[in-house]
């Protein structure tokens, strides 16, 4: 046996190799990209997920919008209703106070105008 069929037979060996390596390597990748059971049916089914996770969160954001917007709202009636409240409350003590010490019983007393300058 010469050296140039030792050789030939070392290359043929080594493509035999070779070919059951590309062999098992194509059947993983073919089991990997699987829609149904591999990776591709992983990264198919997470998609799904991040669109429907995706406007969930739309339509979260939208309500708290809207909700804040209310809330909004209410918070001003409130303070109006808390303004008309207290103007009660002083309207109702003064009166209930009576009038004046220094005016005579029965009088009603007269808030003089503050008079403005015609040239200012």
């Amino acid at each position: 046996m010469t050296l140039d069929t030792a050789m030939e037979c070392g290359i043929i060996a080594g493509s035999a190799l070779l070919m059951v390596f590309c062999t098992i390597l194509a059947r993983r990748l073919r089991r990997l990209n699987d829609l149904e059971q591999g990776l591709g049916g992983a990264i198919a089914v997470m998609a799904a997920e991040i669109d429907r996770l995706e406007q969930s969160i739309r339509l979260a954001r939208q309500e708290a919008m809207s909700a804040g917007e209310v809330l909004a709202a209410e918070v001003q009636k409130a303070q109006s209703e808390r303004a008309r409240w207290d103007l009660h409350l002083r309207m109702r003590d003064a009166l209930a106070a009576g009038p004046a010490p220094d005016a005579p019983s029965g009088a009603v007393t007269r808030l003089r105008r503050r008079r403005v300058p015609l040239d200012a």
